[in-house]
């Protein structure tokens, strides 16, 4: 009986070893191995981002500090809940060339475990609610990418406030709101130059 018990054994690991052979792992179809090619040594990463940073009201307005002119800007705001802890960012920038209706777009990066079918809520003075899909997660957040149109720019430039809703994975009963502040956003985006989307 142990005799079978051992062939059995042997007999199962053999068949579950079989499709790896067969697979040829770390060789081509041929069975001959890859020998690799030669790849060109990737830049070194700048200690300092190519950016000027100036603050208006409560934006941060980052334009690159080379390249073609004009270069490129992107509006910058960490939103926080009422004990200062940093809950999303938001990074808004005008189109070069309009895309359809959208003459702007923008990127939300809300935590992990947020209710991804949830969707983010935009709404500017609390009127007029917008809500927009997830586009991806990584380990840095899930990122939410928004366009703008022409009527969502005048609503922030003549807003106050817009609130951000987005529902916990844990507790989806629930919604966080956070609030965007719009202080400085008509000078922001005013003075902030296009981007080539």
């Amino acid at each position: 009986m142990p005799k079978l018990k051992l062939l059995l054994g042997a007999a199962a690991i053999s068949l579950l070893a079989a499709p790896v052979l067969a697979q040829g792992v770390g060789s081509l179809s041929d069975g001959s191995l890859a020998m690799g090619q030669k790849v060109e040594a990737a830049p070194a990463p700048s200690d300092a981002e190519d950016i000027t940073v100036e603050q208006i009201g409560d934006w941060s307005l980052q334009c690159a500090k080379s390249g073609p002119e004009p270069r490129p800007c992107r509006m910058y705001q960490l939103l926080k809940d009422n004990a200062g802890n940093a809950v999303a960012e938001v990074t808004l920038y005008k189109l070069k060339t309009p895309a359809g209706e959208a003459i702007g777009g923008g990127t939300f990066v809300v935590p992990l475990e947020t209710l991804l079918t949830g969707q983010l809520t935009v709404a500017v003075d609390g009127e007029n609610a917008k809500r927009y899909p997830y586009a991806f997660c990584n380990p840095v957040g899930c990122f939410a990418r928004i366009g703008l149109t022409q009527e969502d720019v005048d609503a922030f430039k003549s807003g106050s406030v817009a609130k951000i809703a987005i529902v916990p994975a844990a507790a989806p009963a629930q919604v966080v709101t956070v609030n965007m502040s719009l202080n400085g956003f008509t000078k922001t985006y005013d003075s902030a130059n296009p981007v080539q989307e």
